[in-house]
């Protein structure tokens, strides 16, 4: 069997990056097996988004892994700290700001590479992005090329050389815009995702957070208007 045909797991968040990179998994071949966090973020309204993006686009499974990384705090999506808001994509500052989530995606990984190994998948697709984001520490390409040389390092396929495990990460690059265009073109239909980091308890977004700004300007430099969110 050629590695395009193989299973892989994908970090599914409900958000316009996850929702892109299951359509560009599924685009490339593989069988994807979605995976999702229930870690004691702010609202659940991401959760419910990609059990429909899941379900739409027809994975093999889909779970939702139940953590609490509220318990530890140090970040306004996990604490009552609040998130901050601007009137512009400009406005965002430099620096790491209070809406990192220490280690999530180290934690995250972590659990998508422990379910890849009881499937023998040797993919794990992650919808991490250097460009157009928030300034993450665990969004960028040092993090995912040393998480990648870890699990070869930590996995029975890693170390009996049946097959090297990869970390995909195929947005890495690419602006908002990018993104958009791409899942644009493979059928990704945007209006079944949420960006925002503090939506009402309706699920509309604030349209004033960093995330909600940064996919506002995505599709606003294509000339389009966003349909979701």
């Amino acid at each position: 069997m050629s590695r395009s045909s193989k299973k892989c797991v994908v970090l599914l968040s409900g958000g316009l990056d996850s929702t892109t990179v299951l359509a560009i998994a599924k685009h490339q071949g593989f069988e994807p097996y979605a995976i999702s966090f229930r870690y004691g973020q702010r609202h659940s309204f991401e959760l419910e988004r990609a059990a429909r993006t899941a379900a739409k686009v027809g994975v093999a499974a889909h779970v939702i892994v139940d953590i609490n990384l509220a318990q530890f705090g140090g970040s306004a999506l996990t604490g009552s700290m609040p998130v901050p808001k601007h009137d512009s994509a400009e406005q965002i500052g430099e620096g790491i700001p209070v809406t990192y989530v220490p280690a999530r995606n180290t934690v995250f990984l972590s659990l998508a590479l422990a379910w890849a190994e009881t499937l023998d998948a040797r993919d794990i697709f992650i919808g991490v992005n250097a460009l157009d984001y928030s300034g993450y520490p665990d969004c960028r390409p040092e993090f995912i090329e040393a998480y990648e040389r870890m699990a070869n390092l930590a996995t029975k396929a890693g170390v009996d050389g049946s097959g090297a495990i990869r970390i995909h990460a195929p947005l890495i690059h690419w602006t908002k815009a990018e993104i958009i265009q791409q899942g644009l073109q493979l059928g990704v239909d945007y209006s079944d995702t949420i960006s925002c980091y503090d939506p009402d308890e309706h699920g509309n977004a604030c349209g004033h957070c960093d995330a909600c700004l940064l996919r506002q300007r995505g599709f606003a430099q294509l000339g389009l208007k966003d349909p979701g969110n």
